[in-house]
């Protein structure tokens, strides 16, 4: 609306009022009024400007010490909650929002931006807000509350490194990715995440070729990032110590033919063919991505089929932190596959705590060590579909010298490596990173040595004996840093083929946990096989009955074998169970 043509008009006919017939004194009085309304108009949407007048924040984040710009991943909040998502500064530079909320549960969501190492900018109204700037899992959280008035603010953002694995040779990854590989140079650097496995093929239905685009299955509407599109076998550098590899299959099964019957979830990593044919049956598929030096990632250890697939189909990784933990309240408390009564894991009613499903996954992973499967542990979060960040469950392995990625793959499949969701573990045994293998005629004494850094101090530090628990009573001290500290210094000797793993854990709010586990180190002694515990072995076996019974009618007759195989496999450990 033109309010100042009506406005002048009026003026007009008030200064020759005197020459003007009825009709027009009439229509004098009616621009007046369509005048006077309309400055009222006016002055309203004037007051509606002014209560919605923006002022610009701009921001720079930085490290510390050495005055870089950082990539980051920012949260911004106001004073009702609601989020704010920045953008670059610089026209060079890139911010991807993140918006992923866990439906079922109210609370599950996970809104930021990350941002490339350039500053940031966002346009906000008069208010009071929250910015969280992190980088990771080494550097430590900021927070800054802010009031935005009648003004442009400008913040200088300083992250404090608390911990820094790379200088000492250790390099962190994830393998299971949901995020497109155009996002994942913006999202890796903003994570500080050196490897990602983004998943190129995916299917949900048994029998069916994995296809390039799994999105519309699995968000509400397209990505904004398009269909995946296959980049080949070759690996990625995002710069010399971040690289993707971007050929991976998920296979997610929820459907025989037409009836919904879920199995489960396993991937395959750095694969040089395309994988045409369906699941189940795995064995042939497993095969074939083993003779092209791929790695098959057991997804969750409670899906139904997992367990057929570890003696099966040779899985070489176990999520240990997997895609069920978030950053956020916790949204996974039950499972189609229950834990034993023996594993005795946290529940709250019927329903597992976040410690509690930990705890489930850990135990099933020490009953599978106990049988004598050599599988390494490694993490994943399914970012890009879950309302968590990029890495935030990770995979730290060690590499000698410079940074390389094939000695990163070579060093996850041999467990040089330890998985966190906070804490960071640097310990040898006997000066020998986690994944070695001892030898010994008689009894072994090992040397445990090394230390454990956190952002907060520690509740559990925990050395893990063939599953047994031995809590370690280790000193804590305080870095300038304002992370914590413990000195390992343990010793222990072993009669009997075993193997050792160090743990340990923290609580992060009421009910949060965040933990770090090693791989385990092996040592045979006099030649023995390991052996499981009765409990333990009988768990693996009544998971195949039951599994073969629930699926008898569904499998066809080469599916149902491998159910059939699995069960005899562990049928045939019991014989040495203790």
């Amino acid at each position: 609306m033109k309010c100042p043509t009506l406005i002048v008009l009026a003026a007009s006919s008030k200064q020759n009022r005197d020459q003007r017939r009825p009709h027009d004194i009439w229509a004098g009085t009616t621009t007046l009024v369509l005048a006077i309304l309309c400055l009222s108009l006016s002055v309203r949407i004037s007051s509606a400007q002014q209560v919605t007048q923006r002022f610009q924040l701009t921001g720079v984040v930085t490290d510390a010490e050495t005055g870089e710009l950082l990539p980051a991943r920012v949260y911004l909040t106001d004073a009702n909650g609601e989020s704010w998502f920045v953008q670059s500064y610089d026209p060079q530079g890139t911010a991807l929002p993140y918006r992923e909320q866990w439906v079922p549960l109210a609370g599950s969501e996970e809104l930021h931006t990350t941002i490339s190492a350039h500053p940031f900018r966002v346009q906000l109204p008069k208010g009071e807000y929250t910015l969280v700037v992190e980088r990771g899992k080494e550097y430590v959280p900021l927070k800054r509350e802010f009031s935005v008035a009648n003004h442009s603010i400008r913040l200088q953002l300083s992250l404090q490194r608390w911990s820094h694995l790379a200088a000492d040779g250790w390099y962190s990854g994830e393998t299971h990715v949901h995020r497109r590989i155009r996002e994942l140079p913006n999202v890796m650097l903003a994570e500080e995440l050196n490897v990602a496995f983004p998943v190129t093929f995916w299917t949900i239905l048994a029998g069916t070729s994995p296809g390039l685009d799994p999105s519309p299955l699995r968000r509400q509407g397209p990505s904004p990032f398009g269909a995946r599109v296959d980049h080949g076998y070759d690996p990625i550098f995002v710069d010399s110590t971040h690289v993707m590899f971007p050929r991976n299959t998920e296979y997610e099964i929820f459907q025989i033919g037409e009836k919904r019957h879920v199995l489960g979830a396993v991937f395959i990593l750095n694969h040089r063919s395309i994988f045409a044919e369906g699941m189940p049956p795995v064995k042939q598929i497993a095969q074939r991505a083993h003779r092209e030096g791929a790695l098959l990632d057991l997804d969750k250890h409670s899906w139904p089929w997992s367990m057929m697939l570890i003696p099966v189909a040779k899985v070489d990784l176990y999520e240990l932190a997997n895609n069920s933990l978030w950053k956020t309240r916790f949204g996974f408390r039950s499972s189609q596959v229950r834990p034993a009564e023996y594993m005795q894991v946290e529940m709250e009613g019927d329903l597992m705590t976040e410690g509690g499903w930990i705890d489930f996954g850990l135990q099933n992973y020490y009953a599978l060590l106990n049988c004598g499967f050599a599988i390494q542990p490694t993490a994943g979060t399914a970012s890009g579909v879950h309302p968590v960040p990029l890495g935030y469950g990770r995979v730290y392995v060690h590499v000698d010298g410079p940074f390389n990625a094939d000695s990163w793959i070579d060093g996850l499949r041999n467990g040089r490596s330890f998985v966190t969701t906070g804490p960071m573990i640097q310990v040898t045994v006997d000066d020998q990173h986690p994944g070695h293998k001892f030898t010994d005629n008689g009894p072994r004494t090992l040397r445990i040595d090394g230390l454990i850094r956190s952002l907060r101090p520690l509740d559990k530090v925990e050395l893990v004996v063939n599953g047994r628990i031995i809590p370690l009573d280790a000193p804590v001290k305080q870095l300038d840093t304002g992370a914590y500290q413990v000195d390992v210094r343990h010793e222990l000797t072993l009669c009997e083929t075993s193997w050792v793993a160090l743990r340990c854990r923290y609580r992060e709010g009421e009910r949060g946990v965040r933990f770090a586990h090693t791989a385990p180190w092996h040592c045979q002694i006099d030649g023995q096989l390991i052996r499981p515990r009765r409990e333990e072995i009988e768990y693996l076996i009544g998971r195949m009955t039951d599994e073969i019974q629930r699926s008898r009618d569904l499998l066809s007759a080469d599916a149902l074998a491998e159910f059939e195989e699995a069960l005899q496999v562990y049928q045939q450990i019991a014989k040495r169970a203790k």
